[in-house]
């Protein structure tokens, strides 16, 4: 779309060119001229008309993508429904993406990166409904608090940043193996502390933050061939 765009910016430019060149050509040359302005005005009519139906194509794509995408938005609303209620889950929909939300607490035991078998649950529940969106890749994103680690996890945990990383890999370890969603469409990115969505001064501000967001985004667009 973008090369029509181009090409019909350097036909206009073309005429115009060829417009002031009339002004001063003979009367020969300027029938010659007319002829090739009329077959540049035909050009650009018609890539005019292919750059409209792109658009319009484009536009029906996205709409029919965010429609898909709402259909997937409301079955995890309804089955994940008790979590939602207890404020455990949140689910959200903007455009063409989707952003499922849970708290550390019915996912890992306190300080520890190894999924519960009730976090398990939960996700083979929420991970069964993400894979039959086959056109959307999984972003899988870990968050804590910016409390230090114990010093008695420290040796396994270094930091936040290496527990925000090791959460996030075990969730996306269980959808690949377990929920048998390809691997291809997983990613995993350790957040730390760095993108808070509540205060860290209070305990119920720390506790929304410490958190894994599992997000559907659209698929890249393949790199043109060279």
């Amino acid at each position: 779309m973008k090369i029509a765009i181009i090409i019909v910016s350097i036909i206009a430019l073309a005429l115009v060119g060829v417009s002031l060149y009339l002004l001063s050509a003979g009367k020969q040359t300027r029938e010659e001229l007319l002829a090739k302005i009329s077959g540049l005005e035909e050009q650009k009519s018609m890539l005019a008309l292919e750059l409209e139906s792109r658009v319009a194509e484009v536009s029906q794509e996205k709409e029919s993508e965010i429609e898909r995408l709402k259909g997937t938005y409301e079955t995890l609303v309804a089955d994940m429904k008790n979590e939602i209620d207890q404020g455990q889950i949140k689910i959200t929909q903007l455009a063409d993406r989707l952003s499922v939300s849970m708290v550390d607490k019915i996912l890992f035991p306190s300080g520890e990166a190894e999924i519960t078998p009730e976090g398990l649950e939960i996700l083979d529940r929420v991970g069964t409904v993400l894979k039959k969106a086959e056109d959307k890749v999984i972003r899988v994103e870990g968050h804590t608090d910016n409390v230090p680690i114990h010093p008695n996890l420290q040796k396994k945990f270094p930091t936040n940043w290496e527990l925000s990383v090791a959460r996030a890999t075990n969730v996306v370890r269980f959808l690949q193996d377990k929920v048998g969603i390809e691997g291809k469409r997983l990613q995993v990115i350790g957040m730390s502390e760095y993108s808070p969505v509540a205060s860290n001064a209070t305990a119920e501000g720390r506790s929304q933050n410490r958190r894994i967001e599992i997000t559907l985004l659209p698929q890249a667009a393949p790199e043109p061939a060279k």
